[in-house]
């Protein structure tokens, strides 16, 4: 029966259900199937959602929005230019800088490439770029901003593992950071060949106007991250602070808020924060489903027989989560495989928040590989792009990701040394 509950899952996908509806109809069929009173199914969804620090999730959400429509991160994306435009390929770094500054406070990778992307990808396009170019620098960018905190993705393996939120955003900086980096790389190295433009040089005069000006959309991350970790304020407190904070500045300081703005813009959030919260609902009924079938066991019993080395463990379940992640959103694979991949993890002795990292990165990786990667659709939409042109350009970014994932995954101390430093 287990067999065609994925059957019926795998199906939904490919005639382009939602994920969380995709789930919910392989669930009804099992339930149905085994003759399970239907009473389970809001059973079983709210014991998923009925955890404290998932309140943080609309909370970030709505701060991420307001960000946007406030001027927030309209301002980040200046002062990432003001700063890095008279490098040759300027605009593409200040692409990249941007997602890092913004840190996908705005909830997913998704929700990161339709945000900077929508700004700096015609604004690439008129300076002279290529258009594939232009998409896969936004699209690869993304996939910074989940790993450096605050993470949405973070708070989901948490909550599924009972670790630390604060250690796990600790745990995702630095490795977040050499991912930007990377990515600046490759993204300077394509520009010089190909003579993209650059800006006049700015003085620090202008750079330090610039950095004024963006002072409080910077501090925000700030507060949150440093907050989260001092013990100030639970992930929950902070994700309500930062809405405060978000709209304070946007509507008092940058003046870009009007109170019908905020209204549409809680609507959306609203919508999305609900998409979110039925998906954690029905991930919880199926997870539910496989531990009565004995999946979890099944899957690590058929990894631990194929090997017990560690770094073998650790490459098939790359290999998984990098496959996965083309085709699902990053929450909806960690809620579903996370919890079954971190007890084999932990088996063969690796430390929990450093899998929690080597997973997010994965999964947050796999939205930008080819050829479906999620991130490459909304990126190539909004560039008016065929995919296959973004897909192209992407594969330059996807390596020099491959690679930062393989120093992640055989050097655990990128992860572990700020968690343990500031355990000290």
């Amino acid at each position: 029966m287990i067999w065609l509950v994925f059957i019926v899952f795998l199906l939904a996908l490919v005639l382009r259900f939602p994920i969380a509806f995709a789930l919910g109809l392989a669930c009804l069929v099992y339930i149905i199937g085994e003759n399970i009173p239907l009473i389970i199914i809001p059973m079983k969804m709210f014991s998923g959602i009925d955890v404290f620090v998932l309140l943080s999730i609309p909370g970030f959400i709505l701060a991420g929005n307001l960000m946007n429509h406030g001027g927030l991160t309209a301002k980040i994306i200046t002062f990432c230019n003001h700063l890095l435009g008279h490098i040759r390929g300027g605009l593409s770094l200040a692409n990249i800088g941007a997602s890092m500054l913004f840190a996908g406070i705005s909830g997913t990778a998704v929700s990161d490439t339709a945000s900077i992307g929508s700004v700096l990808i015609p604004a690439m396009k008129k300076e002279g770029y290529d258009e594939g170019f232009s998409c896969a620098v936004t699209a690869s960018s993304s996939t910074v901003g989940p790993i450096i905190p605050p993470s949405v993705p973070m708070i989901i393996a948490a909550t599924l593992s009972g670790l630390s939120v604060g250690k796990l955003f600790l745990a995702g900086a630095f490795p977040g950071f050499l991912l930007g980096v990377g990515l600046m790389l490759v993204a300077y190295f394509i520009s010089v060949k190909r003579n993209y433009p650059k800006h006049a040089k700015n003085t620090l005069k202008q750079i330090g106007t610039s950095l004024i000006d963006t002072f409080w959309a910077l501090l925000m991350t700030i507060i949150i991250l440093f907050g989260i970790i001092g013990g100030v304020f639970t992930p929950t407190e902070a994700s309500i602070i930062a809405v405060l904070y978000a709209f304070i500045i946007g509507r008092y300081v940058y003046k870009n808020l009007s109170f019908k703005k905020v209204q549409i813009i809680v609507l959306d959030s609203m919508k999305t924060s609900a998409s979110l919260m039925v998906l954690v609902g029905f991930a919880n009924l199926f997870g539910w489903i496989l531990i009565t079938e004995r999946m979890p066991q099944y899957i690590s019993n058929e990894i631990l027989d194929f090997s017990t080395n560690k770094y073998v463990v650790l490459l098939l379940i790359n290999l998984l989560l990098i496959f996965v992640g083309t085709f699902m959103e990053t929450v909806a694979a960690l809620l579903i495989l996370f919890p079954i991949l971190l007890k084999v993890a932990i088996t063969v002795g690796v430390d929990p928040i450093h899998f929690a990292v080597i997973a997010v990165l994965n999964l947050i990786i796999g939205l930008t590989t080819p050829p479906v990667g999620v991130c490459l659709f909304v990126a190539s939409s909004i560039g008016k792009t065929s995919i296959t042109k973004v897909s192209k350009a992407a594969l330059p970014f996807l390596f020099v990701s491959l690679f930062v994932l393989i120093l992640v995954t055989l050097i655990p101390q990128l992860s572990l040394f700020l968690p343990e430093l500031f355990a000290e």
